[in-house]
């Protein structure tokens, strides 16, 4: 066997692995990811290879909740990620253009309010234009786009159901364009070079 050929195989072998893994994660924290409008069970299998087993991908698929929810690190790259990926539809504050506004307490689908749900929504798409993202996001990515969603929300802190109290306690609702500093420190901090 070639070279090539043996290090694409075991790349194979690693991703096949990861994603048993995270399935195995999702199960025993008795979480069950469904698809937003036919409830069938996602599976990760579709899912790019890249950010499957991040730290925080780790984290949510144990338990839920996206750790990315205000840490500034991951909020400059979900920022970036969301107006290439998802404010052509959803308008560059999450505001609602083709596609619902993701900023106010509103859910076009309820489910959505939740970590959970909203990841199920990205991953697995829902109705009329909203595909899939799985072939375009890395899960991790997913994450961090879902954190710049949420901070983006406009309405009273205390229907932000996905924050922790102390989160609550310290939320502003969004009041326009911010910006953040070159490589805040946080979970996903950039790594020097």
């Amino acid at each position: 066997m070639s070279k090539r050929k043996g290090s694409v195989s075991v790349y194979l072998i690693g991703a096949a692995a990861s994603l048993v893994a995270l399935g195995a994660i999702a199960q025993t924290a008795g979480i069950t990811f469904r698809n937003t409008i036919t409830g069938e069970v996602l599976k990760f299998d579709d899912a790019l290879p890249e950010g499957r087993d991040t730290e925080g991908v780790k984290k949510f698929m144990a338990t839920g909740k996206n750790p990315y929810n205000e840490d500034a690190s991951c909020l400059k790259q979900g920022e970036q990620l969301f107006l290439s990926a998802c404010s052509g539809c959803h308008g560059h504050l999450a505001e609602g253009k083709i596609g619902p506004g993701l900023n106010d307490d509103y859910w076009t689908y309820p489910q959505n309010e939740t970590d959970e749900g909203f990841f199920s929504t990205i991953y697995g798409g829902a109705q009329a234009s909203m595909g899939p993202q799985y072939e375009n996001l890395t899960l991790d990515e997913m994450l961090k786009v879902m954190a710049w969603v949420r901070h983006l929300f406009k309405d009273a802190p205390e229907k932000a159901t996905w924050l922790t109290d102390e989160q609550r306690k310290q939320f502003k609702p969004y009041s326009g364009h911010e910006t953040f500093p070159e490589n805040p420190p946080g979970q996903c901090q950039s790594k020097a070079k």
